[in-house]
């Protein structure tokens, strides 16, 4: 584990502690409702975690870049924009991921493209989101982040 959540995790059990000695059946009713509500996105989890193991299957470094080149007259946005919506890496496969793209002849736009759509929207997690969230501020949510990210993107593309 590395150190910021080492210390996270120490900061949450002394906290914890803390709450505990103050009032101990608050804590324990605290812990109950958490555990609840982890039981009831475990199932959730599992198959975003499913989906995400089978789209990470069959997507092929290689093939990825070949579409985002920077001769695709804005479609490399558009497949982009798609890629980094639907994928759901973490940020420290996502960055290297890209660097190899650029480095394969994807355009800047492309990836910044892809690299802000990855951080933002979450294509496969909508379900939970919309469960968890309600279905309008979900899908205006990452309605409107597709829009700053495609934004983002051509700036890069212009600026860069």
């Amino acid at each position: 584990m590395r150190s910021p959540a080492i210390i996270i995790n120490i900061l949450a059990l002394g906290v914890l502690i803390y709450s505990f000695f103050k009032d101990r059946a608050k804590t324990r009713q605290g812990l109950r409702i958490a555990y609840r509500a982890i039981g009831r996105l475990l199932p959730m989890m599992v198959n975003i975690l499913l989906m995400v193991a089978l789209i990470m299957g069959f997507i092929d470094k290689q093939f990825i870049s070949s579409w985002l080149g920077s001769a695709q007259n804005g479609w490399n946005i558009v497949i982009a924009a798609l890629l980094g919506s639907v994928l759901m890496i973490p940020s420290l496969v996502g960055f290297p991921l890209a660097a190899s793209l650029l480095l394969k002849g994807a355009s800047l736009t492309a990836i910044a493209t892809f690299i802000t759509t990855l951080t933002m929207i979450g294509v496969v997690t909508l379900p939970l989101e919309i469960k968890e969230m309600g279905g309008r501020f979900a899908l205006l949510r990452n309605g409107l982040s597709l829009i700053v990210a495609v934004v983002i993107g051509l700036l890069i593309g212009v600026l860069l």
